[in-house]
């Protein structure tokens, strides 16, 4: 194999070769730790890596495998993690120069079970300042492979640019009101926000926990349901983490889409999002009907009050997550989030009742919905390729952040999976995406659909050129 054809590769497709013996783990993980010295510089995706110790637990995955002792389908692959997951070997910064020198109690159940799959931990990835909607002033935020004017997505913003740009064959991201689609949406990736609970947060810096999910990112609805299947599964640890058993998702994978009901609200996403973005949406309904999926009409419920609760629970337990360092420390967060936390320090017990009150009434309204469809399809960003320059022009909170995530927080809120999914280019070259959601504990499904798709399709095969 050529190193375009390593280094691009989905890593699932890997997986024979190593154990052949035609490429190795080492090998693997030298090409991306050269490719993040030759690159990284101009893209700013890691924080933190660790070269030597990825090599040495490369070493020691290829000796298991020669020796028949494969893991499982990570095993031996380099991947790296948002900087918001505890390592106690690699220094976690938490997006933010308060934690400069912090050093991580524990390791994080995710990570540990990456670890535990026989993954290759290459380092850390650039996060947002506690994972919101800013990077913090002091770390250079990431560039876009595909046009450095257009917005990587946040809060996983290291994970989608270094996955994308072949300096990392797989990450995990969190996601409270998108920060794993948005980033995926924006750089060409395949992204996955579980069901709320079906991924343990031990070990996990929080944003808000009840809206916080894990998850993985990676080049294909196959690699990223392998992750899925190495991270997912109750912990001990985690109270809120779902006792329910894991699927083997690479099991059901090529299961198709024959007879597969799948939702759609076209004045829903006409209310939302551009042109471009609802012609490439079109163009995923006219592949899904011809590989045997049928398209059913559907009434999203409104979510202008949910987007607005969703700030107000967000806001109120992430000051609950910074109580130790905010407001005594405030002169040392960056402006985004300190309003944020500002704003959560005042939320009444009225506002946060009303929030409740909204999402319990959206999510019974969402449940509904789903009562005569298999899966909703909606897009993942409602504009396409969003620039650098737009972002800016969209106000302050809530309104700001949550004019890119009508299609995302919505989701947050009620904790159902999806999947995102590139499936078109914009004018300008940058990724589009669709999503598909659906029910509690889906991902299994969600995750066939989503492969089924990429089999007729090569969006998710389209790399920048750096």
């Amino acid at each position: 194999m050529t190193e375009q054809d390593l280094w691009a590769a989905e890593f699932t497709d890997l997986a024979p070769r190593l154990d052949s013996g035609e490429v190795t783990s080492v090998a693997l993980t030298h090409l991306m730790i050269d490719r993040v010295a030759r690159y990284d510089d101009g893209l700013h995706s890691y924080v933190a890596i660790e070269p030597e110790q990825a090599l040495a637990e490369a070493a020691r995955a290829d000796a298991e495998i020669a020796a028949g002792l494969r893991r499982s389908p990570v095993h031996g692959i380099p991947v790296a993690v948002k900087d918001v997951f505890f390592t106690t070997d690699i220094k976690t910064g938490l997006g933010s120069s308060i934690f400069e020198d912090w050093q991580a109690p524990h390791e994080s159940t995710p990570t540990q079970r990456l670890r535990d799959a026989g993954a290759i931990m290459l380092g850390k990835l650039t996060a947002t300042e506690g994972v919101y909607a800013q990077h913090h002033p002091t770390i250079t935020e990431p560039i876009n492979p595909f046009g450095d004017a257009h917005w990587t997505g946040n809060s996983s913003s290291g994970s989608g640019v270094a996955v994308t740009s072949g300096l990392a064959y797989g990450s995990l991201g969190t996601d409270t009101g998108g920060s794993i689609r948005l980033p995926s949406a924006c750089c060409g990736l395949t992204g996955i926000k579980p069901t709320w609970g079906r991924v343990s947060r031990h070990g996990v810096f929080p944003l808000a926990e009840s809206l916080d999910h894990v998850g993985p990112m990676a080049r294909s609805a196959r690699d990223a349901a392998a992750l899925l299947g190495v991270i997912a599964g109750p912990d001990p640890n985690d109270p809120t983490a779902a006792p329910v058993a894991v699927p083997d998702y690479l099991a059901e994978i090529e299961g198709g889409v024959a007879g597969l009901t799948i939702g759609i609200d076209w004045a829903f996403m006409r209310s939302r999002a551009d042109d471009e973005v609802l012609a490439a949406i079109a163009g995923v309904v006219e592949v899904m009907q011809q590989l045997g999926a049928r398209f059913v009409d559907v009434s999203f419920p409104d979510v202008r009050a949910i987007l607005y609760g969703w700030h107000t629970q967000c806001a109120i337990e992430a000051a609950i997550a910074h109580r130790d360092s905010f407001p005594s420390r405030r002169a040392e967060y960056g402006e985004r989030l300190a309003a944020l936390l500002d704003f959560g320090s005042q939320v009444t017990a009225f506002e946060l009742a009303e929030a409740l009150k909204s999402r319990r009434e959206f999510n019974g309204a969402v449940a509904l919905m789903f009562e005569p469809i298999d899966l909703l399809l909606v897009p993942t960003l409602p504009v396409a390729g969003p620039t650098l320059a737009y972002m800016s022009t969209l106000g302050p909170d809530p309104d700001g952040i949550l004019a890119v995530g009508p299609f995302n927080a919505p989701f947050d809120v009620c904790g159902y999976p999806t999947i995102t999914v590139p499936c078109a280019k914009s004018s300008q070259g940058i990724p589009v995406a669709a999503q598909f959601v659906g029910r509690p504990f889906a991902e299994a499904l969600i995750c066939r659909v989503a492969h089924a798709y990429q089999t007729v399709t090569d969006w998710h095969r389209r790399r920048p050129v750096l």
